[in-house]
C-alpha cells in the first residue's frame, strides 16, 4: 500500500499538515552541548525567523546520562548540558514572539535507570518523577515487562509501551512539554523501537502542532552499490506513517540515500519507473520531511554523510573562493515534501551558503511551493536533472545544459551546477 495524498487528504487532522508549508531548521549538531546552546540559539532567533523557517528542532531538553541528551533519566528535569531551565524557557518565549515553533526531541524508546532491580540491572526509576519499577522495561532488555513492540536500542533499558501506566505517564509528560514548557512540535527519536500505534496515542493525547518520526533503517544495497529500486525502503516508512493514524510525518531517509548517490554523476536515480521522485516524497509528499544531513548522519558522528562537495561546491571567481553550490538544497527546497535544513550547513559553512539557502527558501515561499505541489520531471540523465514544480518554478542540477522553454521564465538563482527559474 502506497500513501496517497488524494485518498488521505480528507483525514488530515492538523491545519499544518493540511497546508504543507513547513520549512524546518535542525537547530543543533552533535557538539552543541559544549557551547551554552540555549543562549547561543536565542541570539539567532531573529535570523531564523527572517530566513523563513516555520519550526526549529531543538535537542532533547531533559536531564540525560550522556550530554547529547539521548540517554534520558529524569524527564521532568530540564536543566541539561544545553543550559538551564530558565535559559530554555527564555529561548522558547523568544521563539514564540518571532512566530517560530519549537520542536522537542522526544526520546521515549529507552531510559537510563537510577537503581538496580531485577537481575541486578539498572531497570528501576526510584527517587525521580515517573518512578517506574521493572515492569516498565521490556523483558528483552532486562526488565519484567512484555517483549518490545519494535527493534531494541541496545545497552540501556528499553521502555515497554504496552503498559498502560507507562503510556499514561508519557502522555502527561508530553502534555507538560506542550502546555507548561512551551514546545509546540515533536520529533520522535528512534521510532523503530516501538509500535507506531503508540505514537498515534501520544499525538492524540498531547496534540502537538506538527510531528515527525525518525524511522531510519538501511536502504537496499547490492554490496556497496545502492540499488535503483528503493520501493521496499520507502514502503516501510509509508507503513509507519500510516500506522500512526497518518498523524505524523516522517523523515525521508529514502530521498537522502538516493540523492547523495545521485549527485555523484548518477542523477538518473532521481526519477522512479513511474516518472515520480523516488523517495517518500514521490508517494506521500504531505508526510515526507526531506533533509540532507542531521546530527547522526553528518556533524562529527558522520554515520552516513552527504558528500560535502555536493552540499556546496566552491568555484574560483577571480581566484577567490566566493560562490558556493548547495546542490542538495537546490533539490529539496524546490521540491514537494517539507524540507529541513541542517544547522551546520546554515550557520557554520560560511555566509555565502547561508545566503544561497535563504534565497532558495525565499523562492519556495514566494512561489508557494508546498508539500503537495505538482512535479513534472523533464530530464534524469547521469549529469542532468530538471523538473517543473507547481506551475511557476523550474530547476536543474548537474553539468548538462538545460533551460525551460518560453520567454516568461526568468532566472531566479543559480550556482555552480544548479539553476532555478521562476515565472
Amino acid at each position: 500500500m502506497q500513501g496517497s495524498d488524494a485518498s488521505y487528504h480528507r483525514t488530515d487532522t492538523g491545519a499544518v499538515l493540511r497546508s504543507g508549508r513547513e520549512i524546518l531548521l535542525q537547530a543543533f549538531n552533535w557538539e552543541s552541548h559544549k557551547h551554552n546552546w540555549w543562549g547561543n540559539l536565542e541570539k539567532k532567533v531573529a535570523d531564523i525567523a527572517k530566513s523563513g523557517f516555520s519550526s526549529a528542532w531543538l535537542p532533547p531538553p531533559a536531564n540525560s546520562f550522556a550530554p547529547e541528551g539521548y540517554l534520558p533519566q529524569n524527564l521532568y528535569n530540564i536543566n541539561s548540558s544545553y543550559g538551564s531551565e530558565q535559559l530554555l524557557r527564555a529561548l522558547l518565549q523568544k521563539m514564540k514572539q518571532y512566530n517560530v515553533r519549537a520542536m522537542a526531541d522526544i526520546v521515549i524508546n529507552h531510559r537510563v535507570g537510577t537503581t538496580q532491580g531485577h537481575g541486578g540491572m539498572y531497570n528501576r526509576y526510584d527517587g525521580i518523577p515517573l518512578s517506574w519499577d521493572e515492569r516498565a522495561v521490556t523483558s528483552c532488555t532486562g526488565g519484567l515487562g512484555n517483549r518490545s513492540t519494535g527493534d531494541n536500542f541496545n545497552g540501556v533499558p528499553n521502555i515497554d509501551h504496552t503498559q498502560h501506566f507507562v503510556r499514561k505517564d508519557i502522555t502527561a509528560w508530553l502534555q507538560w512539554l506542550r502546555e507548561s514548557v512551551g514546545f509546540q512540535d515533536f520529533r520522535f527519536d528512534f521510532a523503530r523501537g516501538y509500535s507506531p500505534k503508540y505514537v498515534k496515542e501520544y499525538i492524540e493525547g498531547a496534540k502537538p502542532v506538527f510531528s515527525v518520526g525518525e524511522y531510519w533503517d538501511s536502504c537496499n544495497y547490492n554490496g556497496h552499490f545502492l540499488e535503483y529500486n528503493q520501493d521496499s525502503h520507502r514502503q516501510r516508512i509509508v507503513n509507519w506513517i500510516d500506522a500512526t493514524g497518518q498523524l505524523s510525518a516522517a523523515f525521508d531517509f529514502t530521498t537522502k540515500g538516493i540523492l547523495q548517490e545521485a549527485v555523484k554523476g548518477q542523477l538518473w536515480r532521481l526519477r522512479d519507473p513511474q516518472g515520480k521522485p523516488p523517495g517518500v516524497l514521490g508517494w506521500w509528499p504531505s508526510r515526507a520531511v526531506t533533509f540532507i544531513d542531521n546530527h547522526d548522519t553528518g556533524s562529527t558522528q558522520a554515520h552516513w554523510p552527504f558528500p560535502s562537495d555536493h552540499v556546496m561546491e566552491g568555484c574560483l571567481c577571480n581566484n577567490v573562493l566566493s560562490c558556493f553550490e548547495p546542490k542538495g538544497y537546490a533539490y529539496i527546497l524546490t521540491h514537494p515534501g517539507m524540507p529541513a535544513v541542517f544547522y551546520d550547513h546554515f550557520y557554520d559553512w560560511g555566509n555565502s551558503n547561508h545566503e544561497q539557502i535563504v534565497k532558495l527558501i525565499d523562492i519556495r515561499k514566494h512561489q508557494d511551493i508546498h508539500s503537495r505541489s505538482s512535479i513534472k520531471i523533464f530530464e534524469a540523465q547521469p549529469n542532468l536533472y530538471s523538473a517543473m514544480i507547481g506551475e511557476k518554478v523550474c530547476m536543474k542540477i548537474g553539468d548538462g545544459s538545460w533551460y525551460p522553454e518560453g520567454k516568461e521564465w526568468k532566472l531566479a538563482t543559480c550556482g555552480h551546477r544548479y539553476a532555478v527559474w521562476q515565472k
